[in-house]
């Protein structure tokens, strides 16, 4: 071998050494980096959970609240004046308020108030108003007959007998009317026992814990013109500092009630929660579902009526009267995760909605002579 010889192969070992050592760092360095990633990987999951966590305890940015106190005060009064005992022929007392809510939203149904005002008869979005809350009442406070009728307290409108079966959780029910906590309103005729998605268990992690499944809820979006709408400030509890956040009193004393109704309404829809995805939906803190394919929004009761809860009956009443009601008349299964992100969505908002985060008592059925005789219909 020539000294050319011994020096070229000198040169090819360094390569062959210097490639391998190369080949060696590669491999370490991709090994370590393939760890790395798998670690980040398992901490990602962990990082967006809690980042979730945090988005869920953190309000908007902080800024005054300007809805904040904005409710115009209207207690509560008798919905009747007490006949005079004069001597006169008058046998019954007459009505002193405006058209009360929530009531009978049958097909066909009008109520026996007589009165001059008209309901918004097109999306609220259309009429300029946005939603500014987000609440709901344990069971209905509307009636739908076929839809949402049965009542767990002694039913008026109908013997259900067999049928009983289909108006939820009896257990659940019993408890709730035993423990005092709300006043149950209708339940709706999906509830089967024999099928897991009404009956299995669900792990609240944003609602507040007496959330059920296999309830009927009835959600309510009070809307307005006057709300903060577009803003950080949009959602408000109570809901009336949202509906009245940029009315002074002042502007408010010189409106008609058709000016009134014309401004602020109320978008409700009624469900059965399950614990089945297949039945989420995201975004239910931005109002009623439409998906008329599904049936969901498209045939809707509208009239006007009061403001609800338990705080009137048909004996007192409530003056904030006549705002537009446009209600949903049939029942729909909704997953227990899409009211949990509405949950986690209300957490979000500025103004502290954690006195929503729970189901509200219902009022009693309004009586026919405090329903307003102006239902109309929609079809989507």
């Amino acid at each position: 071998m020539t000294d050319a010889e011994t020096a070229k192969k000198s040169d090819n070992s360094a390569l062959y050494a210097l490639a391998a050592g190369a080949f060696l760092i590669w491999a370490i360095v991709m090994t370590a980096l393939f760890a790395h990633q798998s670690h980040t990987s398992g901490d990602k999951v962990e990082t967006t959970t809690a980042g979730l966590n945090m988005m869920t305890t953190k309000t908007a940015l902080v800024a005054p609240n300007v809805c904040d106190g904005a409710k115009l005060a209207f207690p509560n009064i008798e919905c009747m004046i007490a006949a005079l005992d004069d001597g006169s022929d008058v046998t019954e007392g007459v009505v002193q308020v405006g058209a009360q809510a929530a009531g009978n939203v049958t097909k066909g149904y009008n109520g026996e108030l007589e009165t001059d005002v008209v309901p918004i008869t097109k999306p609220y979005y259309q009429a300029g108003l946005c939603p500014v809350n987000v609440h709901w009442h344990l069971g209905t406070e509307h009636y739908s007959a076929g839809e949402y009728d049965c009542e767990s307290h002694g039913d008026e409108h109908r013997e259900l007998m067999e049928e009983m079966a289909m108006c939820g959780p009896t257990e659940i029910k019993d408890r709730r009317k035993l423990s005092g906590k709300a006043r149950q309103g209708y339940q709706c005729n999906l509830y089967d026992e024999a099928d897991e998605k009404y009956t299995k268990s669900y792990d609240w992690k944003y609602c507040d814990a007496s959330m059920e499944v296999g309830q009927t809820y009835e959600i309510h979006w009070p809307h307005s013109t006057v709300g903060a709408c577009g803003t950080p400030n949009q959602y408000q509890t109570p809901f009336y500092d949202g509906v009245f956040c940029t009315l002074p009193l002042e502007s408010f004393m010189t409106l008609s009630p058709q000016n009134i109704a014309d401004n602020v309404g109320v978008q409700a829809q009624v469900f059965v929660i399950v614990n089945d995805e297949s039945y989420y939906y995201p975004d239910l803190i931005k109002g009623m579902i439409v998906e008329p394919e599904l049936k969901m929004g498209s045939d809707i009761a509208m009239y006007t009526g009061s403001t609800t809860g338990t705080s009137r009956d048909n004996t007192i009443c409530s003056q904030y009267t006549p705002i537009t009601w446009q209600v949903d008349r049939k029942c729909h299964p909704i997953s227990a995760s899409s009211f949990d992100k509405m949950c986690a969505d209300m957490m979000e908002q500025r103004d502290d909605m954690s006195e929503d985060l729970y189901a509200h008592g219902s009022r009693e059925l309004v009586a026919d002579n405090l329903a307003a005789n102006n239902h109309a219909n929609l079809r989507v």
